[in-house]
């Protein structure tokens, strides 16, 4: 059984979740705890009870304790030189979202994990829920047919105050990844162009764009459009966004927070304005655990499995350029080809 020596870095709230994850499995053992802060990471020790040695400093760290697997768990700003540092010491990588703060970090990364032959997987939690597991498979299976048309709608008004709220674009930039990642999850499509247009809404509390509106297109003509605001009052959406995926034989329905469904076409003898539908609920078996430990039990797996994960950086560079292609359309006015990106 190999043995998952973890070196985390970054030791601020995000990370208990990574910790308590670590601390339930048998083939891992956190070696080092480093914060630019050392007491942040004394006291992290402290509350869990974890004997390692603790560190200001990555390269100390990973070479000092001889771990072979890092936890990057930093401020976004951070993630390039931890993971970097990381993958030339012979680490594998498994990082906070999102993987960079720029494109063109992401393809050096990405190189660089594929020049070392180092796992570099990214945290996308919002994938491993029971309920995006069962539509994904509703959209492939239950027959709705081609995937022409699908869509996002994001509603909230989360009051957070501090760094986000003085953000240039705070909707795009923190957050719309996730719906973005799961996008291509549910259909199994990567989008070739994107136009943009971000705003900020009368009321919003927010110095930067909180409200957007994206037309992602398909090599096969078919569309995704997402629609968010992170200042919108009353209604609320679900945190998973609302999806509605068009089909030519039918459409599937997920409020993000319901089980989903589908309503396909029935074959008719006769023509008919309008056509009847049968209604195919959802198959909610995935047993697999949710949010953050059900990412962390797929990267692992793949670790052990000698293969890459899921959300490796490979894969997650795609929804990166999603996110930096609509930055680029909102800011230039102009359709961007995504292809432009990778």
């Amino acid at each position: 059984m190999t043995k998952f020596h973890i070196a985390v870095i970054g030791c601020g709230g995000m990370s208990k979740s990574w910790i308590e994850y670590a601390l339930q499995r048998e083939d891992t053992e956190i070696a080092a705890l480093v914060d630019l802060r050392k007491e942040s990471a004394a006291a992290m020790a402290e509350r869990y009870g974890i004997q390692c040695g603790i560190y200001d400093d990555v390269r100390q760290a990973i070479t000092e304790s001889g771990a072979n697997l890092v936890f990057d768990v930093t401020i976004p700003e951070s993630h390039a030189a931890v993971a970097t540092m990381a993958m030339e010491l012979g680490c594998d990588v498994l990082g906070e979202k999102p993987m960079t703060v720029s494109m063109a970090e992401a393809r050096r990364l990405v190189d660089l994990a594929e020049q070392k032959n180092r796992t570099y997987a990214i945290m996308q939690n919002r994938r491993y829920l029971t309920q995006i597991r069962a539509f994904r498979e509703l959209v492939h299976t239950a027959g709705i047919g081609e995937i022409g048309f699908v869509n996002a709608d994001f509603f909230l008004g989360p009051h957070f105050g501090g760094f986000r709220d003085a953000m240039a674009s705070p909707l795009i930039l923190d957050m719309a990844i996730h719906t973005f990642d799961q996008a291509r999850l549910i259909t199994g499509q990567d989008p070739v162009s994107v136009y943009c247009h971000e705003f900020n809404p009368a009321g919003s509390w927010y110095a930067g764009n909180a409200a957007a509106v994206c037309l992602f297109e398909y090599d096969n003509g078919g569309v995704f459009c997402y629609r968010g605001s992170w200042c919108a009052e009353g209604s609320p959406t679900s945190w998973e966004s609302q999806w509605r995926v068009n089909g030519s034989q039918g459409t599937a329905i997920w409020d993000g927070a319901s089980p989903p469904f589908a309503e396909v076409a029935v074959p008719q003898q006769e023509p008919a304005f309008t056509r009847t539908f049968e209604r195919i609920e959802a198959d909610l078996s995935w047993q697999g655990k949710q949010g953050h430990h059900g990412c962390l039990d797929e990267m692992f797996a793949a670790l052990s499995e000698g293969r890459k994960p899921e959300t490796n950086c490979t894969d997650n560079i795609k929804s990166m350029a999603m996110v930096y292609g609509a930055l680029q359309s909102a800011k230039e006015g102009r359709k961007i080809q995504l292809a432009e990106l990778m």
